[in-house]
C-alpha cells in the first residue's frame, strides 16, 4: 500500500517539471515525463483494485505528514485506501493516462503543449488527493484543486473570448456549490468536533433525531448537514440548477472534455455522497432530495441533448444526464449501483469524447454534425469505436447472455429504484426509463448524422478553409463551438478527404473500447451482487443487502423495460435520419416553441442572466462609478491631490521673484508680529 504515495504524487511532480521547466526541456520531454508518470500511477493502481476485488487487500491509512493543529481542529495529511478509493484510483489514472497519450496526437500542432500537459497532470493530482482524503479538509483541498485545474484547462486557449468566458462561468458556478460544501464542513465540525471522515461516519447514527439552530429555526441536524454537503456535489457534478457550466466547458480542448467532464471531476460529487453514505442514511429527507434532483437532471439533460448540433455538446448533455442516474441511485440507497455506473461510464463516455475528438480532427476541427455524414468509410476505426461507445451508453444486451457496459450498470440503477418500493424510487424508475429512451435517440442520432447518409462537408467553412489552404496552423484558432456556423453551403470542397487519426489517438480508443464492451460483464457481481457486493465494498460505503437482493428479483417487465426503450429510441433515430431524413425539419416546424425551448436549454442561462448576472454587473458598476470613483477617489486620494494642487498654485503666486513683493511680505509680517506683541 505504500505505492499509494507514488500514485498520488508522481502526477504532481510531473506537473511541476513540465509546468516550470517546459521551456527549458522542450515539448517532447515535457509530454514524455507527464505521460510516463501517469502510466506508472495507472500500473500501480490496478494491483490495488484487483487486490480488493480478490479480498487480498484491506482498508488502510498511509500517513504523509502533520498538517493542521489549531485548538480542537486536528488534521493529519493521510491517504486512505479502501475499496471505494481503489475504484476511483483505476478510473482516474486509467482515463488520465490514456488522455495524456491521446493528447500527443490531438495537440500536436499547439505551441503550448508543456503547459497543457502540466495542467492535465495537476488536475489528476488534485483528483487523486480528493479520493484518497481521510478528512473533510483534505477532501476540500482536492475539491478546490480540481476546480482550479478545470478553470485552467477550460480556458487553455485563452486567446478565444468564448474559452475565457466558459472558464470563468465554470469557476463562478462551482464557487456557489463550494460555498454550500464549506458550510457543510463547518457544520459537521461544529456537530462532531472533528473533520476525520471515519470518526464522523461512526458517530452519525447517534445524531438521528437531533436538531440544530439554523437561520432562526430548529432543523434536523443530519438533514441540514447532508443538504449543505450535497449543494457542493450539485455544483461539481453539474446537477440541475448548477449545471450551466458543463456544456460551455466544451470550449476547452477535447481531451479536457474527456478527462474532466466525462470520467473524473464531474463524478467527484457522486463519490462524495457515496463516501459519506452513512451520514445520508440517517436522513431520509436528504436522500429524497438527492433522488429528485438526480431524476430531474437526468430528464432535463436528455431532453436538451435531443436537439444539439455540436457533437461535443450532445455528449456533454449525455454526461449530465448520466450523472443524474448516479445520484438518484444513491438517493434510493443503491450506492453500489451508483459507483458501478460511475465506473462503466468512465470508459464509454471517455471513449465517446475521444472518438468525437477523432472525428473533429478528421473534419478539420468542424464540430457541427450537420456538416458531417458518410464518414464510416473514411475513418472506420473511429466509427467502430464510437459505435461501441454508443452500444454501451444505450445499454444494449441480452438478459442472461451478454451486454455492453451500460446494460449492466444502468439497468442496475433502474432495478434498484423500482425495488426500493418508495414513491420517489418508483418515480425515478419511470423517469429514468423515459430518459433512457431519449438517450438512445440522441446517441444513435449522433451516429447516423456523423457516419451515415450523404456527405454534407460542402457546408462547412472549416473544410472550405482546409481545401483552399486558408486555415490557421494552431488548434487554438480552430477548435471550439461551431454550433453557430451558418448553414449556407459553399462549394469547392470536393478535393477534401477526411483522414484517420494517428496511432497516439487510436490506441486510447481501442483500450477504452475494451472497457465499454467488457467492464459491465466482468465486474457486475462485485459491484452489485448481494453477498459479493457486501464482501467487495467491505464497509467503504453503505451496502443495502435487502435492496440489492430485491433488485435482482424485480418482475421481468422491469428488467425488459430498459431494452425496450433503447429499441424505441433506436427505431425513431433510424426513421428520422436514415429512412426519412426530411422528418427532422418537419418536426421542428410542427413543434417550433418546444424546439426553441430545448435549443435554449430550458432558458436557464437567460434566467440566470436576468436574475443574477445583470444585477451583479449593475451593482458592480454602481460601486465602481459612484462609490469608488465619485466618492472614495473624489474625497480621498484624488481630493487630496486636488487640494495639494490648489495650494501649490496659491503658494506659486507668492513666489513672483520681485524684491518689492518679498519686502511687502516681510513688512506685513513685522506689522503682524508687532500687533501680536502689543495686544498680548
Amino acid at each position: 500500500m505504500q505505492s499509494i504515495i507514488l500514485i498520488v504524487f508522481l502526477p504532481l511532480l510531473a506537473a511541476l517539471v513540465a509546468g516550470l521547466g517546459g521551456r527549458a526541456i522542450g515539448k517532447v520531454p515535457a509530454k514524455a515525463i507527464t505521460t510516463a508518470a501517469l502510466f506508472i500511477s495507472c500500473a500501480l493502481s490496478w494491483p490495488i483494485f484487483l487486490g480488493f476485488l480478490s479480498g487480498a487487500n484491506t482498508a488502510t491509512v498511509v500517513p504523509v505528514l502533520d498538517w493542521i493543529r489549531s485548538g480542537d481542529l486536528v488534521v493529519d495529511w493521510s491517504l486512505r485506501v479502501d475499496t471505494l478509493t481503489a475504484v476511483m484510483l483505476v478510473v482516474i489514472t486509467t482515463v488520465s493516462s490514456l488522455v495524456h497519450l491521446y493528447s500527443w496526437g490531438y495537440m500536436d500542432e499547439d505551441p503550448s503543449q508543456p503547459r497543457f500537459f502540466a495542467y492535465l497532470s495537476l488536475f489528476t493530482f488534485a483528483m487523486l488527493m480528493l479520493v484518497t482524503a481521510d478528512s473533510l479538509i483534505q477532501m476540500f483541498f482536492g475539491w478546490e484543486g480540481v476546480g482550479l485545474a478545470s478553470y485552467l484547462l477550460i480556458g487553455f486557449w485563452y486567446h478565444k473570448p468564448s474559452a475565457n468566458a466558459a472558464a470563468m462561468k465554470a469557476f463562478v458556478v462551482n464557487r456557489v456549490g463550494d460555498f454550500g460544501f464549506s458550510l457543510g464542513i463547518f457544520g459537521t465540525f461544529l456537530v462532531f468536533g472533528t473533520v476525520s471522515i471515519p470518526a464522523i461516519l461512526a458517530a452519525s447514527p447517534s445524531m438521528a433525531g437531533s436538531t440544530i439552530g439554523f437561520a432562526g429555526m430548529r432543523v434536523d441536524t443530519m438533514t441540514l448537514l447532508c443538504l449543505l454537503l450535497f449543494v457542493g456535489a450539485m455544483g461539481k457534478s453539474a446537477q440541475l440548477g448548477l449545471h450551466t457550466w458543463l456544456p460551455d466547458a466544451m470550449e476547452g480542448p477535447t481531451p479536457v472534455s474527456a478527462l474532466i467532464h466525462a470520467a473524473t471531476m464531474v463524478t467527484a460529487g457522486v463519490f462524495m455522497v457515496c463516501r459519506l453514505s452513512p451520514m445520508f442514511e440517517v436522513s431520509p429527507t436528504a436522500m429524497t432530495v438527492v433522488t429528485y434532483v438526480g431524476l430531474a437532471t437526468a430528464l432535463f439533460a436528455a431532453t436538451v441533448g435531443l436537439v444539439q448540433n455540436d457533437i461535443k455538446r450532445v455528449i456533454a448533455y449525455s454526461t449530465c444526464s448520466q450523472l443524474g442516474y448516479m445520484f438518484f441511485a444513491a438517493g434510493v440507497g443503491a450506492y453500489g449501483a451508483a459507483m458501478f455506473h460511475l465506473f462503466t461510464h468512465a470508459f464509454f463516455k471517455a471513449l465517446l469524447f475521444l472518438g468525437a475528438g477523432s472525428v473533429i480532427h478528421a473534419m478539420h476541427h468542424e464540430q457541427d454534425m450537420r456538416y458531417y455524414g458518410a464518414l464510416r468509410k473514411e475513418i472506420p476505426l473511429t466509427f467502430w469505436a464510437m459505435v461501441l461507445g454508443t452500444l454501451a451508453i444505450t445499454g444494449v444486451g441480452i438478459i442472461g447472455v451478454f451486454g455492453f457496459a451500460g446494460f449492466y450498470s444502468k439497468d442496475a440503477i433502474l432495478e434498484s429504484a423500482f425495488a426500493s418500493g418508495t414513491v420517489h424510487g418508483t418515480m425515478a424508475f419511470f423517469v429514468g426509463a423515459f430518459a433512457a429512451l431519449l438517450t438512445s435517440f440522441y446517441s444513435w442520432r449522433l451516429i447516423f448524422l456523423t457516419f451515415f447518409g450523404k456527405a454534407r462537408w460542402a457546408g462547412s467553412e472549416h473544410i472550405q478553409h482546409a481545401v483552399h489552404g486558408d486555415h490557421h496552423d494552431h488548434p487554438d484558432q480552430e477548435h471550439g463551438d461551431s454550433s453557430h456556423s451558418t448553414a449556407q453551403p459553399v462549394t469547392g470542397t470536393a478535393g477534401y478527404h477526411p483522414h484517420e487519426s494517428p496511432w497516439t489517438m487510436l490506441v486510447p480508443l481501442g483500450v477504452l473500447s475494451l472497457g465499454a464492451v467488457f467492464a459491465g460483464f466482468a465486474f457486475y457481481y462485485p459491484f452489485f451482487g448481494a453477498e459479493e457486493g457486501q464482501a467487495f465494498w467491505n464497509g467503504s460505503l453503505v451496502h443495502n443487502f435487502e435492496l440489492v437482493e430485491a433488485a435482482h428479483h424485480v418482475p421481468l417487465w422491469v428488467k425488459l423495460t430498459p431494452g425496450l426503450v433503447m429499441l424505441i429510441g433506436l427505431a425513431l433515430a433510424w426513421n428520422n435520419y436514415i429512412r426519412r431524413p426530411d422528418m427532422p425539419a418537419k418536426w421542428v416546424a410542427a413543434t417550433g416553441p418546444i424546439h426553441a425551448f430545448l435549443m435554449n436549454k430550458w432558458y436557464f442561462d437567460e434566467i440566470y442572466n436576468f436574475l443574477f448576472v445583470r444585477p451583479s454587473l449593475a451593482l458592480g458598476r454602481f460601486f465602481w462609478k459612484r462609490g469608488d470613483e465619485q466618492t472614495i477617489d473624489r474625497f480621498g486620494p484624488h481630493g487630496a491631490a486636488h487640494a495639494v494642487g490648489v495650494g501649490n498654485r496659491m503658494t506659486a503666486a507668492l513666489q513672483s521673484g520681485y524684491l518689492n513683493s518679498y519686502a511687502l511680505v516681510m513688512m506685513l509680517g513685522l506689522v503682524g508680529l508687532a500687533t501680536w506683541a502689543m495686544t498680548s
